[in-house]
């Protein structure tokens, strides 16, 4: 069994992949599986890839319809009530998207992520002072911007606690990008500068006015502790994400992360990279 500090949306992926290859086994349709909840296909569908709740009573339905064996069935009984507990992100329900929350659980319970992010420091390397500076930017409310800020502080746990390891892999630009005022901005460099030292960053730059790139945009590959999740790759765009799980997929980005790691500078040179960029900020700021 999972340890149910898992958190509850890859909870719900493993839990729909139990019953997935246990229909499977048992050479039942999706059809008439979702027969014998009152469901339709796609809802099925949904379920055994962990996008959906289930209800336990639909769990025990379909367990029935399986014939699964008792320990099974107490087994996945139990990890679809954990399933449906609430995340603790469920509290900033009323400002995240759908679609988002569904990354956030999975980044709860990543072991590691890969990221590549060409415009903006990531967010789970941002400090506060950065973070509302980069929400401005968008149609929030202050308030709500505020909310934000916390909520991103609070996904930054994991991280600052070591439980979480990051390789990113930015563009020099995001780096030097006026995002906020000098004080700020050196205040950010300053902080990647010190957790680039620590085993639980891998931080690369790609030099400014390199060309051609191996992906159009960023995004993020999440890999997990549990042997029966897939790798995840994260494509956010301004209105929704994409969430890729298939193999050939995952291996086309992961192709895409190491010929960008190539690209960029080795990890060793990241702290003078950084200290030539304060350097020149301070520069300006004493003119």
């Amino acid at each position: 069994m999972p340890d149910s500090s898992d958190g509850p949306t890859v909870l719900r992926i493993l839990l729909g992949g139990h019953l997935r290859r246990l229909r499977e086994s048992k050479g039942i349709s999706a059809r008439r599986a979702a027969a014998s909840i009152r469901a339709s296909e796609s809802k099925i569908s949904r379920i055994e890839l962990g996008r959906n709740a289930i209800r336990e009573i639909d769990v025990l339905d379909l367990l029935n319809l399986y014939d699964a064996d008792p320990v099974e069935r107490s087994q996945l009984l139990t990890l679809a009530e954990q399933a449906n507990r609430p995340g603790w992100w469920q509290r900033y329900h009323d400002i995240l998207p759908e679609w988002f929350q569904a990354y956030v659980g999975m980044e709860e319970a990543a072991r590691s992520i890969r990221v590549y992010e060409p415009q903006f420091i990531p967010g789970l390397l941002q400090t506060e002072e950065y973070a509302t500076a980069v929400l401005s930017l968008g149609d929030f409310s202050v308030e709500d911007a505020e909310r934000h800020v916390v909520l991103r502080r609070e996904r930054q746990r994991r991280f600052r606690e070591g439980k979480l390891k990051l390789w990113v892999i930015v563009d020099e630009a995001a780096l030097r990008r006026p995002v906020a005022g000098p004080d700020v901005q050196v205040e950010q460099l300053s902080y990647l500068r010190k957790q680039s030292s620590t085993p639980a960053l891998t931080l690369q730059v790609i030099p400014y006015g390199m060309g051609g790139y191996a992906a159009p945009g960023g995004f993020s590959i999440l890999r997990f502790t549990d042997s029966d999740l897939p790798d995840v790759v994260y494509v956010e765009n301004l209105t929704s994400a994409l969430y890729l799980d298939k193999q050939a997929e995952v291996d086309r980005y992961l192709l895409a992360m190491e010929r960008l790691s190539i690209m960029a500078h080795e990890p060793q040179r990241t702290p003078q990279i950084l200290d030539g960029i304060i350097r020149e900020l301070e520069a300006k700021r004493d003119e």
